[in-house]
């Protein structure tokens, strides 16, 4: 395991550094000059070549690139070029949003789906599992944002139980008035994330009661229930565990949308300001962070799969 696990520290090393290189060169490919932004528009051309060269951007984009990648590896993420303010305490301060957010996201998509999946399989054929696949595939198909104006619609226009945007600013000093504003996000994403986990729950489910053990089970005496949940289940696990990785990565993506459609001052809407102003060092910082979460995420998700699957642990 622990070769394995050696192994797969290595490939995520690699990857990271691969991901580094793809963020920089891409940024570098966007339209307009950092240094003029800083200038202003009535800056001569001999101020924007001295903004230019104190900040390093006239420098080869190899030069450019070992500056920067450096400082990761040190926990350094460097400084924004518009405010000078650290990266890495600004990405820390927006997490104290985005962490809760993703995680209420995706208990609410584990909570339902999970159950309503293996309920939909049990009772395949029947009216109540047709009408629990439908409603998973529909709520699958239906645009976050879409999701989310209609939420908002429904709890915070016509019920007023929760507020439509926003966060508060004292943030979790109250967390009560912190974890309301976050609860229409969180079903905004658990919701579409959660329907396309309990469709694939639903095929596993199906696949595990057709296998011989799970028959011989309930030829043995346990109904198909009982032998499903003794000895299909863990099964079904092995394939949630699989797919949850990319979920996860899916909430990561969703919560960028969300944050912008509910004004929530959290990593996302932060990236897409940033984005916007052209501050290429908050922008690369932000980006290998995301990127790293995600590949941590697939690390843990292999290391998870190995030791839950015996015929892949009895092989290390």
């Amino acid at each position: 395991m622990m070769r394995y696990a050696a192994t797969r520290v290595v490939l995520l090393i690699a990857g990271l550094l691969v991901a580094s290189v793809l963020i920089f060169l891409s940024l570098r490919v966007l339209p307009g000059d950092v240094a003029q932004l800083i200038a202003g528009i009535n800056s001569t051309p001999e101020n924007v070549a001295a903004i230019r060269e104190s900040l390093g951007l006239d420098r080869p984009l190899v030069l450019q690139y070992t500056d920067w990648i450096g400082g990761p590896f040190r926990g350094d993420l460097g400084s924004s070029l518009l405010t000078g303010s650290s990266v890495a305490d600004e990405l820390l301060a927006k997490a104290q949003v985005t962490v809760p957010l993703g995680a209420l996201a995706l208990t609410i998509a584990l909570v339902f789906s999970i159950p309503l999946g293996v309920a939909s399989a049990l009772r395949r054929g029947r009216a109540e599992g047709t009408a629990l696949n439908v409603g998973a595939q529909a709520l699958a198909a239906v645009p976050v944002v879409w999701a989310g104006m209609m939420l908002v619609v429904v709890f915070a226009v016509w019920l007023g139980w929760l507020p439509a945007q926003g966060f508060p600013r004292e943030g979790w000093a109250d967390p009560g008035a912190a974890l309301r504003a976050l609860i229409l996000p969180a079903l905004t994403i658990g919701i579409v994330e959660g329907a396309m986990l309990m469709r694939f729950v639903r095929s596993a489910t199906l696949q595990a009661i057709g296998q011989d053990y799970v028959r011989t089970a309930a030829a043995k005496g346990l109904t198909r229930t009982g032998a499903l949940v003794r000895h299909g289940l863990p099964n079904v696990a092995l394939s949630v565990v699989t797919v949850l990785g990319l979920q996860i990565a899916g909430i990561v993506v969703g919560a960028v949308v969300i944050e912008q459609l509910f004004t929530l001052p959290g990593v996302g809407r932060m990236l897409v300001t940033d984005v916007g102003a052209r501050d290429l060092p908050k922008v690369q910082g932000e980006l290998l962070v995301l990127t790293g979460f995600v590949l941590v995420v697939g690390f843990v998700v292999d290391l998870a799969h190995r030791l839950i699957d015996p015929r892949q642990r009895d092989a290390l």
